[in-house]
């Protein structure tokens, strides 16, 4: 059995016997995304607000609030406009969510489905939908290790395509280059180094293990909990970071896919928490609302403990430095290093996704990719652990 502290111990206690109050209450299902009504945010969670985003505990107070209605406006926005959807992000200076839509009728509809309120509308030419399909076509495209990633950015209306500073006169770049102008709109940006995967070899800490892998735990589920696919592969065993037997991973994709679930057993438990490693509280899990795109979004893993940023873009395509390429990931502002794979990102008290890879560290800064935790939830039949 894992040895926990006593104060961690005594939360574990807590959240079981709510867990077990709550008679006649059904684990939260994985397509269901209602938010949870809000606790007040922790001094600890501020705080880390603070260092990583420069907000006076007010100011993030009201980030926090701002944040949990756009997630709401956004999901009654993309509804009204139907197919002339075409994505949506969040503006922290206003506090305001905008929503692009390709017809004038759907700004309408939009602005009357949030209220009028908290909500601006941009007439654009090309939908979500018809931007993710260009994208899935590029996904289809060999791409050379100069160019980092590629995705569908809202606010531009059009492809975002990442090269590695340096390589952009490279032949084999400007080939790739040539063909996804010749699929969509294309705008290409620079970026300082290839991202890469978080796994790390066998260190102390609070982490889990597999073989001489070491990653990090993701979220708890009933039965066990997720994390990165490239941790582990099906069957595989792992260990805690005391060494004992937590359980053996029951599905794993990588790459195409960053994912995978490893069941617990052997005396080891689940709890709706993220651990704050001694640098914050554990924070609860109440759900996995998605938040919208340029929302504050904070990191838990077992290297570099907890840090915050801005969540800069979904659904994108990331070719890490070793050759593979994984989709549908969603890109922030927050660093990581290694061993810090698998771990959780969370906004508030909602679930977002688990650490896949990035570039740079958290001395000098750097960007990281998530796997959305829902299309986890979603492919394994799996139900979030929450409070």
């Amino acid at each position: 059995m894992r040895r926990v502290t006593g104060a961690r111990l005594a939360l574990s206690a807590l959240l079981v016997t709510a867990t077990c109050a709550a008679t006649g209450l059904a684990p939260t299902a994985a397509a269901d995304s209602r938010p949870a009504p809000r606790p007040p945010a922790s001094a600890a969670l501020l705080d880390a607000m603070r260092r990583d985003l420069g907000l006076t505990p007010a100011a993030a107070r009201e980030r926090l609030a701002d944040e949990r209605r756009a997630v709401t406006t956004e999901r009654a926005a993309r509804k009204a406009a139907g197919a002339a959807f075409g994505g949506a992000w969040f503006d922290a200076g206003r506090g305001r969510l905008t929503v692009a839509v390709t017809e004038r009728r759907a700004a309408t509809d939009v602005r009357r489905s949030g209220g009028g309120d908290g909500v601006d509308v941009r007439l654009v030419e090309h939908s979500a939908a018809a931007l993710d399909a260009a994208k899935n076509r590029i996904d289809k495209f060999k791409a050379p290790s100069g160019v980092a990633s590629w995705r569908v950015d809202p606010r531009a209306n059009r492809v975002v395509v990442d090269v590695v500073a340096g390589h952009r006169g490279d032949n084999d770049v400007s080939a790739f280059l040539r063909r996804a102008r010749a699929t969509v709109p294309v705008r290409v940006d620079t970026v300082p180094e290839a991202p890469s995967t978080f796994a790390a070899g066998t260190v102390g800490g609070d982490p889990y293990y597999t073989g001489n892998v070491r990653c990090s735990i993701g979220f708890s589920v009933h039965g066990g909990f997720v994390t990165a696919g490239h941790c582990g592969r099906a069957g595989a065993a792992v260990r805690g970071w005391d060494g004992s037997a937590i359980g053996t991973f029951q599905g794993s994709s990588f790459p195409d896919n960053d994912y995978a679930w490893v069941s617990v057993g052997n005396g080891w438990w689940t709890v709706p928490v993220v651990l704050g490693w001694g640098t914050v509280p554990d924070q609860l899990v109440r759900g996995s609302a998605e938040a919208p795109v340029g929302a504050s979004i904070c990191r838990s893993g077992s290297t570099t403990k907890w840090h915050c940023g801005r969540l800069l873009a979904k659904n994108e395509t990331v070719n890490y430095s070793d050759g593979t390429v994984v989709h549908q990931l969603t890109k922030t502002s927050v660093c990581a290093q290694g061993g810090d794979s698998g771990g959780s990102f969370i906004s508030g008290d909602q679930a977002q996704g688990v650490t896949s890879g990035g570039w740079g560290n958290c001395t000098s800064g750097g960007e990281t990719w998530f796997q959305p935790v829902n299309e986890i939830l979603q492919r394994y039949g799996l139900r979030l652990h929450t409070a």
